[in-house]
């Protein structure tokens, strides 16, 4: 059986890093749904949260190798109880004159907004949960999809706790 977890991870920002993290997954034989990274607001710190399915194999033990990587600050496991996780989605969907108002009202129905408008296409940008993001995908699906770009997950903790040292 398999498990997705939530990793926050506080690296240096520097060349090379994010391909040491990554490959330290796939030598353990993990799959990485989903990987973003971006800057802190601690310049020279990045943070990277990874979503990692597991199976059979404690977690621990790659937070544990992830630690021994020298560029590597911290580690937070986010519980989905106690944190936030959005993703960024553009889908371009098959919209003429004769279906546009209804999949605008779909959109709309997704608190997702509308930034282009072709004669045959329109173009949307939706955030939220996985969740949210493929039953949008399972409502535009009957006009028609052509084309999707999707983000990794970011996520924080709740609350005024931070992983960072406050300024």
């Amino acid at each position: 059986m398999s498990t997705t977890h939530t990793l926050s991870v506080l690296v240096e920002d520097l060349p090379g890093v994010l391909a040491r993290v990554s490959g330290l997954f796939s030598r353990r034989g993990f799959n990485i749904e989903s990987l973003a990274v971006g800057a802190t607001e601690i310049k020279g710190v990045s943070r990277m949260t990874i979503m990692v399915s597991v199976e059979d194999f404690p977690l621990e033990q790659v937070t544990k190798q992830l630690n021994k990587l020298i560029n590597v600050i911290k580690i937070v496991e986010q519980d989905p109880e106690s944190s936030v996780s959005r993703e960024l989605m553009l889908i371009k969907v098959r919209a003429d004159a004769t279906v546009r108002s209804e999949v605008i009202e779909v959109v709309n129905l997704f608190r997702a907004k509308v930034i282009d408008v072709s004669p045959e296409s329109v173009t949307v940008e939706a955030t939220g949960t996985t969740d949210k993001l493929e039953a949008l995908l399972r409502m535009l699906d009957p006009y028609g999809i052509r084309e999707i770009a999707q983000s990794g997950a970011v996520a924080l903790g709740r609350g005024p706790k931070s992983m960072t040292a406050t300024r």
